[in-house]
């Protein structure tokens, strides 16, 4: 959603602060970058296309989702927050958030991340006995299952590829077999996936009036801009962007010197160089990260033949002391 326009960030906090510059330049072209060069990666490595994606954090944007229908995906994901804020209400009940939705105009298919349960596994039960653990999930899967509503509802639980099974026992064998045992026996939930719903005529999809750009972290794109540290580095990429559009236009360069610069912008453009800078991380994590950030940045001024800023010398952000733990925030603020 930032590559596209950063005044995305203001759709759900209209006050934040804004990196200096206007926009990214050439965002969407990017973007598009990004998407093409993902496809290709997952088919070299898979045999196939996927037929959905996951965003960054779940980070999406109507203009976001226009993309990636163009792209030809048929559905896309992002958080429980966002939905209650495109629809403008603060709670809603299991018939609201647990739809399959779709924006007008596009015929890509949007899911929403059960918030409650997902943070559940992602930050509560590591520290619980798998037995107890998988009776509360079944039990207010059981209540949400009770709940008066219309057929067709799906109850997205989406958790960050990497994380929480280091904090689990045994990297979460324990609770995973017993949780896919106790739904397995249980015939009023049925495991699936987000292409099979879309081929289940059963479960159909209610229109969205408008999308309130954020992301699964607290609904919003806090997580990569409105802080400092973060609009700093931002700032930074669009210098070096403009650096690279202004020598392009200068030097006409062959197909293979051409891919490998637009290799190193890409690492450049990672979201997660946006994620680390801040207070909320520990100074250890964020030295290095914002240290990487800006090696990576002077090695695409090198590649262009541009001597790299003096600032890319200097650290600009350097985390806070926290206690140990998984790097990953809950949807909500504890």
């Amino acid at each position: 959603p930032l590559l596209l326009d950063f005044k995305a960030a203001r759709e759900s906090q209209p006050d934040i602060l804004l990196p200096m510059a206007d926009d990214y330049p050439g965002g969407e072209e990017r973007a598009r970058w990004h998407l093409v060069h993902g496809l290709q990666l997952h088919s070299r490595h898979f045999g196939a296309a996927p037929s959905g994606c996951w965003p960054s954090e779940g980070a999406v944007s109507a203009a976001t989702i226009a993309l990636l229908n163009w792209q030809g995906f048929r559905w896309t994901a992002s958080g429980q927050r966002v939905l209650l804020n495109s629809l403008g209400v603060s709670s809603a009940s299991s018939d609201t958030v647990h739809r399959v939705y779709q924006l007008s105009r596009n015929d890509i298919a949007l899911f929403f991340r059960d918030d409650e349960l997902s943070d559940l596994i992602g930050f509560k039960y590591q520290d619980w006995h798998a037995e107890d653990a998988v009776a509360d999930l079944t039990h207010r899967l059981a209540a949400i299952a009770d709940e008066p509503a219309g057929p067709g509802r799906v109850v997205c639980i989406i958790l960050d590829g990497e994380n929480p099974w280091e904090y689990y026992p045994e990297n979460g064998r324990f609770f995973l077999s017993e949780l896919y045992r106790r739904l397995a026996e249980d015939p009023r939930f049925m495991l699936t996936t987000f292409s099979r719903c879309l081929d289940d005529a059963s479960v159909p999809r209610r229109s969205l009036e408008r999308l309130c750009a954020g992301s699964w972290v607290f609904g919003d794109l806090s997580t990569w801009m409105g802080h400092a540290d973060k609009n700093q580095a931002w700032d930074m990429l669009v210098d070096a962007r403009k650096q690279f559009l202004a020598t392009l236009a200068t030097r006409r360069r062959d197909e293979q010197d051409m891919a490998r610069l637009e290799r190193q912008l890409a690492v450049c453009e990672g979201s997660d160089w946006f994620w680390w800078p801040g207070e909320y991380n520990p100074e250890a994590s964020v030295s290095e990260f914002e240290h990487l950030f800006r090696v990576q940045l002077a090695g695409l001024y090198h590649l262009i033949g541009v001597p790299p800023p003096d600032y890319l010398a200097a650290p600009f952000s350097h985390g806070a002391t926290i206690a140990e733990g998984g790097m990953m925030r809950p949807a909500r603020p504890p």
